[in-house]
């Protein structure tokens, strides 16, 4: 191995490593969550932070990317977190306008 040349980068421990701090996934009112999407065909994005995630903010998200692609199609890709597929979401009707369309590979 050839020794270091040039000072390790910040966040890096002297000795070249990472430096490993606890993670903390609680839950309270100290925390911000962001939703956010990408236009792949030109890279713009849209992001939307929150005080907490539930189908409110989530069809406030939807809602600024339909306005951010006001025609063509929208494909959404999701995690399994209930406010992505709640009542609320479905009944909401600027939020959606069909059934989701899975494809599998």
């Amino acid at each position: 191995m050839i020794p270091r040349a040039f000072p390790p980068a910040p966040g890096w421990s002297p000795d070249g490593h990472r430096i490993k701090n606890e993670i903390d996934y609680s839950r309270g009112p100290e925390k911000t969550w962001v939703y956010g999407g990408l236009r792949v065909r030109d890279g713009h994005e849209v992001t939307c932070t929150a005080p907490s995630r539930n189908s409110t903010y989530y069809q406030r998200f939807l809602h600024l990317v339909e306005e951010a692609n006001p025609t063509g199609e929208i494909h959404v890709v999701t995690d399994n977190l209930s406010s992505h597929d709640s009542k609320a979401t479905w009944s909401d009707p600027a939020s959606v306008d069909s059934e989701p369309e899975v494809r599998c590979p």
